[in-house]
């Protein structure tokens, strides 16, 4: 099948990008004392040479103590921290590259290193990492106050420096989605509650704090996901109904695009249709969507961080949905970590050429 559809250009509100084809946020630990280095911005610049049409960056911390469980991962906050951020924009645009960056905060995720511990309580709806397994306090009013403007304060700061767009980490088991999970959250104040939409809540405010904070012309994309790390078979949205009822209040205070992060994208949502999650999100929700999880690879990451290789796949399918408009762009992750390349030989039908994934990849910056 041809690939055409993968190199077509996409434009939405200010986005102008030449393909299809997203860099996937992918956590590299790389940046000693939370500070990107010059080796970052290069690692970034060379995929923005090689036709990525939008990177978005690993994930980085917001203004709170425990907004990240490793000293290593990037910060978006601090004089220096935001300094290398802006270096690592302008060596992209050097390239001819875009690039949002992802605004991360944890939540109750236990620190990486048994050597280091972040400087602050960690944060978390009900002091659960999961459910049933408590780990810290709940979130009093003001520290969910202060998260949402710490949310907001980087957003405004990725458009002060000249990024294309922004996104938040609202996925895997994270701070925003222990939120958005039952299991994780048992609040009964405006933040919680059976319903999802009430439970929805704290990304909705968050949302619409970062809108206010960019503008109504800065695209804001909102990653999201069924699954966590705690639970692979959790899911949020049983039905349809209960999907629109998740998204809809997200898209009306901000969301101009739904990342909808899968183990394996081309598994259908619900039953009666072969629609994706990022197939019944554009479908429910009405906006653009990106498709991300195993592309262009035979195993899925959970499997290859896990030390498992993966070899080349086929397109053919995710070429299929996207010609059939299911979603507008396709998010590619350890096929770019190993492969500047990748969107270069892909489009020039070198798939020969094509790299298997290994794990040693995770260990450099190339």
């Amino acid at each position: 099948m041809s690939v055409d559809a993968l190199f077509q250009p996409f434009a939405f509100k200010g986005l102008e990008l030449p393909n299809r084809i997203v860099m996937a946020p992918m956590t590299r630990s790389k940046s000693p004392g939370g500070i990107a280095t010059p080796d970052v911005a290069a690692y970034y610049a060379r995929r923005a040479a090689a036709e990525i049409g939008l990177i978005i960056t690993e994930g980085t911390g917001v203004a709170r103590p425990a907004s990240l469980n490793d000293p290593d991962i990037p910060r978006f906050h601090g004089q220096a921290e935001l300094a290398a951020w802006g270096e690592v924009a302008t060596a992209v645009h050097a390239e001819g590259g875009l690039i949002a960056p992802q605004l991360w905060h944890v939540g109750a995720v236990r620190s990486q290193r048994p050597d280091w511990s972040p400087p602050g309580a960690y944060d978390s709806p009900s002091g659960l990492s999961s459910p049933g397994k408590r780990f810290g306090e709940p979130m009093t009013d003001a520290e969910v106050a202060d998260a949402i403007a710490a949310f907001a304060a980087a957003a405004g700061d990725a458009r002060r420096l000249g990024f294309d767009a922004v996104e938040l980490h609202g996925a895997h088991g994270y701070l925003i989605d222990q939120f958005f999970w039952e299991g994780t959250n048992e609040r009964d104040d405006a933040f919680g509650g059976r319903a999802i939409p009430l439970r929805a809540r704290f990304a909705a405010e968050i949302l619409k704090a970062v809108r206010a904070a960019v503008g109504p012309d800065f695209p804001v994309i909102i990653r999201l996901s069924q699954w966590k790390q705690q639970d692979f078979a959790a899911r949020l949205a049983h039905t349809p109904a209960e999907m629109e009822a998740w998204l809809r209040p997200l898209v009306d205070v901000g969301a101009d695009i739904i990342h909808c992060s899968q183990r394996r994208f081309w598994e259908p949502e619900f039953e009666g249709s072969d629609l994706n999650f990022a197939g019944w999100a554009k479908k429910l929700a009405g906006v653009p969507t990106v498709t991300v999880g195993s592309v262009g690879l035979t195993g899925d990451f959970i499997a290859g961080f896990g030390g498992e290789a993966s070899k080349p796949a086929s397109l053919d399918e995710l070429v299929r949905r996207l010609e059939r408009g299911d979603f507008d762009l396709v998010a590619v992750g350890r096929a770019v970590l190993q492969d500047p390349q990748w969107a270069v030989k892909v489009r020039q039908g070198r798939s020969v050429e094509l790299m298997d994934f290994e794990r040693s990849a995770m260990a450099t910056l190339y």
